[in-house]
């Protein structure tokens, strides 16, 4: 399972964010993606930041108040964020996702984002292991 690599089951065209990009705009991304997250870059694809649906759900549950949103992503997006790189082994990726950890993680490749990963992509390469390892057996 060490063989198997996050390069191999990560999603190489994600929705990215700009950290000027107002929250509205990307809130809207996101919905259309349907991506429940997703990494903040500058203009040469660095990462900045995170920004995950449950960020903008407290800024945007704030402004709904004053009816006005004004926020952009730099505003709510966290700066520390846990990252992979496409040679890291998705076992361990699973066993660091078994916490309180992220449920996306950015692919780094030279400090740059290169696509993500999540849990759904985790489970589905585990699967796929473990369905070869019962064909192997028998």
């Amino acid at each position: 399972m060490e063989s198997v690599k996050v390069q191999d089951y990560m999603e190489r065209h994600p929705v990215w964010l700009s950290p000027d990009m107002p929250l509205s705009v990307a809130v809207d991304t996101l919905l259309e993606a349907k991506q429940p997250g997703a990494p903040v870059v500058d203009a040469d694809h660095h990462l900045v930041g995170f920004v995950s649906e449950q960020d903008c759900l407290s800024v945007l549950l704030a402004s709904s108040y004053h009816c006005d949103i004004t926020a952009t992503v730099a505003d709510c997006m966290r700066k520390e964020v846990l990252t992979v790189t496409p040679e890291d082994s998705v076992l361990s990726l699973a066993e660091s996702m078994l916490g309180q950890k992220p449920k996306i993680y950015p692919v780094l490749d030279e400090d740059k984002v290169v696509g993500i990963i999540d849990r759904s992509r985790v489970l589905s390469a585990i699967s796929t292991h473990l369905k070869s390892c019962f064909r192997n057996a028998v």
